[in-house]
């Protein structure tokens, strides 16, 4: 009895170990086959299109609304406190019901196996390493777009680049500039396509996109904004927020999802918030400059789904 219950228990941790090496050890792209995959252009959508946003306060309820009223279609979205790909797969979300109480919030898994949104966009948390490391990040990032793609085929599924705290001890700039490829690309996307069901992922540029326009601050080519710190929230005691980003910042993630989903320059694009206010005035040329910057770096970032122009 006890050698038949120890070779159950034996056999069932085996079985376990198996389907758990599966997920983690998915052959990865190479960096060719990648840039290969996603070379190949997604036609411009004709019109608005919905759009369901899966991710953190990096995504946060004001963008999601801002790129909503620029473009003119529906969305929905599930947030949580920094939470992984994991977090929202297994249920495990902190801050889900003070960052779901609002109408635009659809639960996860019935947004996307509904087949309702022709775009989705999924954002993984930040540190990147930690995601990678801890939370099997490639993984659930493939899992989240099989799902999607099961129940749409045609859906068309964006990865969130974002970015770490400007106060990061190895530089806030060499990091965006260095971990797209090692990071974003080279693990997760590189694994999450490497799966079954999966298909292509493309990228939304928001962490190089946020470093082309602290560049150009800091050259004094954007009238209006002098500092870096000028894109970040401020606590309540005025320190800069390291990390989440003000309405300008805000402002700025929503053109680049404009530009990539809709494969348009952002150029003259409205400013206003979740609840529809105004955001905070951005002069005409200092709004003129980001959308310029967003729609050059978009268009040389490659890995978008954007024909080359």
């Amino acid at each position: 009895m006890r050698k038949g219950m120890l070779a159950l228990g034996i056999a069932t941790i085996a079985g376990g170990l198996w389907w758990w090496q599966q997920g983690r050890m998915a052959t990865a792209l190479t960096p060719d086959a990648l840039a290969t995959r996603l070379a190949v252009p997604l036609a411009a959508p004709g019109g608005p299109v919905a759009v369901y946003h899966l991710g953190h306060s990096l995504v946060g309820r004001d963008m999601p609304a801002m790129l909503a009223q620029m473009a003119g279609h529906d969305h929905a979205s599930q947030l949580g406190w920094g939470s992984s790909l994991k977090d929202h797969w297994t249920g495990d979300v902190a801050g889900f019901d003070a960052e779901n109480a609002h109408a635009n919030h659809r639960p996860a898994g019935e947004a996307l196996d509904s087949g309702d949104y022709p775009v989705v966009v999924l954002t993984e948390m930040v540190e990147i390493r930690d995601a990678i490391r801890y939370h099997d990040s490639a993984r659930h990032l493939g899992l989240w777009a099989a799902r999607a793609r099961k129940a749409r085929p045609d859906v068309r599924l964006y990865l969130y680049e974002t970015w770490h705290p400007t106060d990061d001890p190895e530089g806030w700039l060499q990091r965006i500039d260095s971990d797209g490829a090692r990071y974003w690309h080279g693990d997760l996307l590189a694994g999450a396509m490497a799966q079954p069901g999966v298909g292509e992922i493309y990228v939304i540029p928001g962490g190089p996109v946020m470093a082309a326009v602290v560049r150009a601050i800091e050259a004094g080519q954007v009238p209006g904004l002098t500092a870096r710190d000028d894109l970040f929230a401020r606590t309540d005691s005025g320190a800069v927020d390291p990390i989440h980003v003000n309405d300008t910042g805000a402002y700025l993630m929503a053109l680049t999802h404009y530009a990539v989903i809709y494969q348009r320059s952002p150029e003259g694009l409205p400013q206003t918030r979740a609840d529809g206010t105004p955001v905070t005035a951005l002069p005409e040329q200092t709004a003129l400059a980001l959308q310029r910057i967003v729609w050059d770096t978009v268009l040389r970032y490659g890995l978008t789904g954007m024909a080359n122009r």
